[in-house]
């Protein structure tokens, strides 16, 4: 019988550092005055609005930058709009099609989010040089080629 340990399994560790990039993330919205945010609601809202200077953005943008299933964009898309910081308008071309579009609220907590994520970059990445950085994403790229 072979056994797995848990400390030499790629996809193990993957899960683990999620967790604690996730309880870390609340944590840190949850000591400033961004405590409505959780997961990757904070993340999200700076996509939209950097990606909404260009042009509209639909869920559907949303679910291939965050690589999420489109049940997981709905519920926080969802989540959002109750809190009141998306609204989600019809486009002249298609019916269908809604694009998703800040409110002034998510607008005017906008940089505060920024200033939460960057500095939760920094930390994240405190130590590592920019040669191990480059490596880290080639090895990410072939763990997602390989789950693809």
């Amino acid at each position: 019988m072979v056994t797995s340990d848990k400390k030499e399994n790629i996809g193990f560790q993957l899960k683990a550092v999620n967790n604690l990039i996730r309880r870390k993330l609340d944590a840190r919205f949850a000591e400033s005055n961004l405590r409505e945010f959780c997961g990757m609601q904070g993340p999200m809202i700076g996509y939209i609005y950097d990606a909404g200077r260009k042009g509209p953005v639909f869920q559907r943008d949303i679910e291939k930058e965050f690589d999420i299933r489109r049940s997981t964009a709905t519920v926080i898309l969802q989540s959002l709009e109750q809190k009141g910081y998306i609204v989600r308008e019809p486009v002249d071309y298609d019916a269908r099609l809604k694009k998703i579009v800040l409110t002034e609220k998510a607008i005017s907590h906008n940089l505060a989010i920024r200033k939460q994520i960057d500095a939760f970059h920094e930390e994240l990445e405190e130590g590592i040089t920019e040669e191990e950085k480059r490596e880290f994403f080639r090895i990410l790229e072939k763990v997602k080629k390989n789950l693809k």
